[in-house]
Parts: structure tokens; C-alpha cells; sequence
């Protein structure tokens, strides 16, 4: 019962939430810290959930300089749990079904973030390309989920070439940031759901690499994200 009424909660929240989101855009659409904004009013419902979160590493977040943030991507409720770490000057790349989202989908593209239709090779290169360009004239940063979909709280996904690639052309640091396996590990029908564990790694420089690195590059990243989850998930009572 617990349960049912909080998903009724965030959805209501959810929509709510990108009306107040959409009165901010609409007045400087597309502006550098629309995405934060947004972000940070869907933080805010986060205790709805009944979740305990613990951050550390926030020291390790680049604020004022360009990189690319990588996160796995668990579920839904990522917008909730991880939105107080977006940062300022960041967009995000979302999947282009979410353009269709009643209000959310609005406040996704006036916030200056980018759809990607992954099912369409040609048209997802050419959105990189557009977040390169961003990047290069507005000296911006961009969230990624490296795995492309949502894992549901299971092992790490494998990851996918675009974030990498733009890392690379730019020379821009990757900045890891881990979630515990929080949809596998929290009872939503408990006042008390449990603990969700976050940790940002520091930063990977792209010094001296180039494109024949990038398998080392994304293995790297991969191996460095999964043993810090598996440590997180460690660390949670059970």
C-alpha cells in the first residue's frame, strides 16, 4: 500500500514538478544551468521515498570546467535520487521517447539538454556531434548514462562508445559517478525504504591518450564504476 501510493506521489510529483521546472525555462529557455534547476526541484521529492541517501567524493566534482559526468542508470527513480548532483553548465542526453513525456519532455528540451535516437546510428552520431559543438562554444559538461538503458540494479551494463569519443576529441576528464544497486536494495513499502549510497570517483584524464586507446579507456571506467558499486552495496545495512 506503501508502496502504490508513493509511485502515485512521484508521478503526480513528477508532473508538478516540470510545470514549475517549464515557468523557469520558458522566461531563458535553453540557459547553461536550466538542466541544474530542474534537477534540483526533482532532488527535492527524494525523502518522499522514504530513502536515506549518503554522498561522498562531491570534492571530486569539476564545477566551473568541462568534463563529461558518467553515472549508471538503474531506474526511474534515478531522477529523483541523483539529481542533486547535477551541476551547473550540464546538460544531459536523454532517448528521444522522452520528448513525448507530457511536460517533462518540454522542460527536457527547454533546459538545452539533447535527445539521442539510439535505434538510428546516423542520427545518434549527429547528436554527439551537437553536444561536442555545445561543449566547444558554451564551455559546457554533460551527464551520460554510458550503458544506454536502465540496468534495473543489476551488474553494471556494458558500456556504450559515445560519451568516450567525445571525451577524447574534446580532451575533456571523465568523472565516474557511482549509485548503490539501490532498486534491488529498497523496500518502498516501509516508512523507512533503506539507504542509497552515492560516490563521485576523481577524475580520469585523457592526457597523452588517443583513439586506439579507447577500449583500454572504456574497461577502465567500467572496472573502476563496478568494484565502487559493488563497495557501496557493501556497506549498506541490510
Amino acid at each position: 500500500m506503501i508502496k502504490t501510493l508513493r509511485y502515485a506521489v512521484m508521478l503526480t510529483y513528477l508532473v508538478v514538478g516540470s510545470i514549475a521546472g517549464l515557468l523557469v525555462c520558458v522566461l531563458r529557455p535553453f540557459h547553461p544551468n536550466n538542466t541544474m534547476v530542474a534537477a534540483r526541484i526533482f532532488a527535492a521529492a527524494r525523502p518522499l521515498l522514504g530513502l536515506k541517501r549518503v554522498i561522498r567524493g562531491q570534492e571530486n566534482l569539476l564545477t566551473g570546467e568541462s568534463c563529461i559526468y558518467i553515472a549508471n542508470h538503474q531506474h526511474n527513480l534515478d531522477l529523483f535520487v541523483l539529481g542533486c548532483m547535477v551541476q551547473p553548465g550540464t546538460v544531459t542526453i536523454g532517448k528521444t521517447a522522452l520528448k513525448y513525456i507530457p511536460f517533462f519532455g518540454q522542460l527536457f528540451w527547454l533546459s538545452g539538454n539533447l535527445f539521442i535516437d539510439r535505434g538510428n546510428n546516423e542520427k545518434a552520431v549527429q547528436t554527439m556531434q551537437k553536444a561536442n559543438q555545445l561543449i566547444r562554444e558554451k564551455k559546457l559538461s554533460v551527464w551520460v548514462f554510458p550503458e544506454g538503458t536502465r540496468n534495473k540494479g543489476h551488474n553494471l551494463l556494458p558500456f556504450k562508445k559515445g560519451a568516450f569519443l567525445t571525451a577524447m576529441e574534446l580532451g575533456l576528464p571523465i568523472v565516474p559517478i557511482c549509485t548503490s544497486s539501490y532498486p534491488t536494495g529498497i523496500q518502498l513499502n516501509r516508512l523507512n525504504a533503506g539507504e542509497v549510497h552515492i560516490e563521485v570517483l576523481p577524475a580520469i584524464s585523457l592526457e597523452g591518450l588517443g583513439k586506439d586507446d579507447l577500449p583500454m579507456l572504456m574497461q577502465t571506467c567500467h572496472q573502476q564504476m563496478q568494484d565502487t558499486i559493488a563497495r557501496l552495496d557493501a556497506e549498506i545495512p541490510a
